[in-house]
C-alpha cells in the first residue's frame, strides 16, 4: 500500500504542475517550442528528465542483472550521445528557428514533399519509443500492486495525455525538469541504504568474479511463471552442472520439455520427458503436471550416432529447458538434498547465466548469436547516433532562446545524465547477489521495484519501494510527454498545418494539437499490451537503432555539407531507416515464434541489431545520390548555411517558424 501512495503522490504532482504550466500556454509557439525561452539550467533538466525513461530507471538495472557488465553499454552509449549532439547539431538546429524536425527537413531543402518523409519517422521512432514506456508503467504496476499489465498502461497514458493535450510542450517542460529530479533522488537515495545494510558495491561484484558457478537460491520460495502468451518469459532454463528438482504444488501445464543446447547436424536430440521421475501425463500439444508433484531434471550428455560429443576432452552436457503453457507456480530445489523442501537446498537459479559469463565483456547479450563483437560495435553506433536522431529529443533544442544556449544546455544534460547513470549497475549487482529469484521467473526489470523489499525492516523496504516505484513512474510520464508532444505537433503541425490545410490558423492547429494528443496516446497504450515479453532497455535501443540510421545523417549531413540534396536525403532516409525498421520488427516476431525463418546466427545478429550497416547504409546513399542531383542543392544554400553556423551577434540568424 506505500508504493501506492508515493506513485499517487506523483501523479497528482505531475498534473497539478502541468495544469499550473497550461494557464501560460496561451499562442502556438508555447504549445509547440514553449516560446523559445526555457532557460539552460531547466531546459538540461527537462531534457534530462524526457530522456531518462523506463529503459535508464528500470531497463538498464535489470538489463544488467540479466546480461551482466556487456549491458552496461547501454548507460555509456545514452549518455556519450549527447557529444555528438554538443559538438555537430544543437547549435545549428536552434539557429534554424522550426517548431519540428520536418519543419528542418522542409525548409533547409525548399521541398514540402521532403516533410512527408520526415514525419514518417517521427512517428515511427515515437511510436517504438511509446512501446517500452508502457511496459515500464505496466510492469510497476504489476510489482507493486499485483495489478493487471494493462492497469498500469492505462493510468500512466490517461495522466500523460491529459497534461500534454491541455499545456503542449510549455505544460511539461516544467513537469520533466520536475521528474529529472525525482528520478535521480529515486535511484540514488534507496541505493545508499541497501549498500549499507547488504554490503558494498565491491562485495557484490566480487561474490560473482570469485565464485563459480551461478547464483543460487537461498531457500525454497514459490516462483510465479508466465502463460503461453508472455512467450518467451514462460520458459526455464536449468544448469547443466547439477540436478534440479521442480516441485508444482498446484499442477501445472507444460507446453515442451526440451534441451538447452539444441542438436546440431549429425547429434541425437535429447528429450527430457523420457528422463524424468514423474509420470507425465501427455494432452494434447503437451504434459499436464499433477498437483503436488515433482520433476527431477538431470544434466544429460549430448551425443552424436551414439558417441559423446566432446569439447575440450569433456562430454558436452545440457540442462532440460521447460515452456510452461499457462501460469503456473512452482518451487526448485537440488535433487541432491531430498526430504522436507522448507530446507535451505540452495539450488542453482534457472535462468540464471553463469558468473563467467557475467562478468565477461562479451557475456550472453552480445554472445547469443555467435558475433559479439559485431553485436557489440552495432550497439554502440546505434546507442551513439541514435541520441542525435531522437525526435522528442531534438525538438526540445528550439525551446532555448539561441543557439549557444543550446550548446550549454547539451553540456550539462551531459553533466546530469552521467550522475544518474552512476547508480543503475549498481542495482543490477545487488539484484544478482540478493534476488535471483528474478531471474527465474524472468522479472528482472523489476529489480529497482522489488530490491528494497528484502529489508529485514518491512516498513522502510516498502517505503524505499514506494520512492523507487515513484522514480519509475516519474520515467514513464516525463518520456512519454515528450513523446507525445513530438508526434502530437507531427500531426498537428506538419500534417495538418502545413500538409493537409496550410491556410489554417493557430488556433485550429493548437485543437488539431489536442486532438491528435488524445488519439497517439490511446494508440501508444494499445501498443504497450504487446511487449510485456520484451526487455525494457532493448525496445529502446532499437527505437536509437532506427533513429540512427534516418534523422542522425539527416541532420549530421544537412547541417555540415551544403552538397547534401533533396533526393539524397530522402532515399537515405527512406532506404536506410526502413530496412533498419523492418529488420528489427522481423527480429521481434521470430523471438516470439511468429515468424518461422531459419536464419543464420550472423543474419540475426545483423537483424537485431541493424545500427552498423543501416547508419553507413543511409549516409552513403544520401553521398552517392546527391551527387548525382546536384543540379537540386538549392540556390540559397549558402545563406541557410550561415544561419546554421554564424553566432547569432551577426544578426544572420532568423527563425524559420516564428
Amino acid at each position: 500500500m506505500i508504493p501506492l501512495l508515493f506513485v499517487i503522490a506523483v501523479i497528482i504532482a505531475t498534473i497539478w504542475l502541468g495544469i499550473a504550466a497550461t494557464r501560460k500556454s496561451k499562442t502556438a509557439a508555447d504549445f509547440f517550442v514553449a516560446g523559445r525561452s526555457v532557460s539552460v539550467f531547466w531546459n538540461a533538466s527537462a531534457i534530462s528528465g524526457e530522456y531518462l525513461s523506463a529503459a535508464s530507471f528500470m531497463g538498464v538495472a535489470g538489463l544488467i542483472m540479466k546480461n551482466g557488465y556487456d549491458a552496461l553499454w547501454y548507460p555509456v552509449g545514452y549518455a556519450t550521445g549527447y557529444l555528438f549532439l554538443l559538438l555537430f547539431i544543437a547549435g545549428p538546429l536552434r539557429r534554424f528557428g522550426a517548431y519540428t524536425i520536418p519543419d528542418f527537413a522542409q525548409g533547409r531543402f525548399d521541398s514540402p514533399a521532403f516533410r512527408k518523409v520526415a514525419v514518417i519517422f517521427v512517428l515511427c521512432i515515437g511510436f517504438f519509443y511509446t512501446m517500452p514506456q508502457m511496459k515500464g508503467a505496466g510492469v510497476t504496476m504489476m510489482s507493486i500492486l499485483n495489478w493487471p499489465y494493462w492497469v498500469g498502461i492505462l493510468i500512466v497514458g490517461s495522466v500523460i495525455t491529459f497534461n500534454v493535450a491541455m499545456g503542449g510542450m510549455k505544460g511539461i517542460t516544467l513537469v520533466q525538469a520536475f521528474q529529472y529530479w525525482i528520478k535521480v533522488f529515486a535511484i540514488a537515495a534507496p541505493l545508499f541504504i541497501l549498500l549499507n545494510v547488504f554490503g558494498g558495491y565491491g562485495s557484490a561484484v566480487g561474490a560473482n568474479v570469485d565464485a563459480a558457478g551461478a547464483p543460487r537460491l537461498g531457500k525454497t520460495m514459490d516462483i510465479t511463471m508466465k502463460g503461453a502468451s508472455a512467450y518467451p518469459n514462460n520458459m526455464m532454463s536449468f544448469s547443466s552442472a547439477e540436478g534440479t528438482r521442480i516441485t508444482f504444488p498446484s499442477g501445472a501445464k507444460l507446453a515442451k520439455i526440451t534441451t538447452v543446447r539444441k542438436a546440431e547436424a549429425g547429434e541425437d536430440p535429447v528429450d527430457f520427458s523420457d528422463l524424468v521421475s514423474q509420470p507425465l501425463v501427455v494432452t494434447d500439444g503437451g504434459f499436464e503436471i499433477p498437483d503436488g508433484a515433482r520433476i527431477d531434471f538431470e544434466p544429460a550428455t549430448i551425443r552424436r550416432n551414439g558417441i559423446p560429443v566432446l569439447k575440450d576432452g569433456k562430454e558436452v552436457k545440457t540442462g532440460a529447458k521447460i515452456e510452461f503453457s499457462e501460469p503456473a507456480t512452482i518451487q526448485v530445489a537440488r535433487t541432491e538434498r531430498l526430504g522436507d523442501l522448507s530446507e535451505n537446498t540452495g539450488a542453482i537459479t534457472p535462468n540464471a547465466p553463469s558468473n563467467e559469463k557475467w562478468v565477461s565483456p562479451f557475456g550472453p547479450l552480445s554472445s547469443k548469436h555467435g558475433y559479439p563483437l559485431l553485436y557489440t560495435y552495432s550497439l554502440i553506433i546505434a546507442l551513439v547516433c541514435g541520441t542525435a536522431g531522437l525526435p522528442h529529443i531534438l525538438v526540445r533544442f528550439y525551446t532555448n532562446p539561441d543557439g549557444r544556449a543550446a550548446r550549454r544546455t547539451t553540456l550539462w544534460v551531459m553533466v546530469m545524465l552521467g550522475a544518474f547513470y552512476v547508480f543503475t549497475p549498481m542495482w543490477g549487482a545487488l539484484g544478482r547477489a540478493l534476488m535471483p529469484q528474478l531471474y527465474a521467473s524472468n522479472a528482472t526489470d523489476t529489480v529497482v521495484i522489488k530490491l528494497p523489499t528484502m529489508l529485514q525492516n518491512e516498513l522502510l523496504g516498502q517505503i524505499l519501494s514506494g520512492i523507487t516505484s515513484a522514480g519509475a513512474f516519474a520515467a514513464f510520464m516525463s518520456t512519454f510527454s515528450g513523446l507525445l508532444v513530438s508526434m502530437s505537433g507531427a500531426f498537428a503541425h506538419d500534417i495538418y498545418g502545413r500538409i493537409l490545410r496550410p491556410a489554417s490558423t493557430n488556433e485550429q492547429r493548437m485543437k488539431a494539437f489536442k486532438v491528435a494528443a488524445i488519439g497517439v496516446g490511446a494508440v501508444s497504450m494499445l501498443l504497450g499490451l504487446l511487449v510485456e515479453s520484451f526487455d525494457i532497455a532493448m525496445m529502446v535501443g532499437w527505437a536509437f537503432a532506427i533513429g540512427a540510421a534516418s534523422y542522425f545523417p539527416l541532420l549530421l549531413l544537412g547541417s555540415w555539407w551544403k552538397g547534401l540534396t533533396k533526393y539524397g536525403a530522402a532515399y537515405g532516409m527512406l532506404l536506410g531507416g526502413l530496412l533498419s525498421l523492418a529488420a528489427i520488427i522481423c527480429s521481434m516476431l521470430l523471438d516470439k515464434s511468429i515468424l518461422k525463418w531459419e536464419v543464420s546466427p550472423l543474419t540475426r545478429s545483423l537483424m537485431e541489431q541493424p545500427a552498423i550497416w543501416g547508419v553507413p547504409l543511409s549516409i552513403g546513399i544520401m553521398v552517392a545520390v546527391s551527387l548525382a542531383t546536384k543540379k537540386a542543392i538549392p540556390a540559397d544554400v549558402d545563406t541557410k548555411m550561415l544561419r546554421l553556423h554564424a553566432p547569432e551577434e551577426l544578426g544572420l540568424s532568423k527563425n524559420y517558424v516564428d
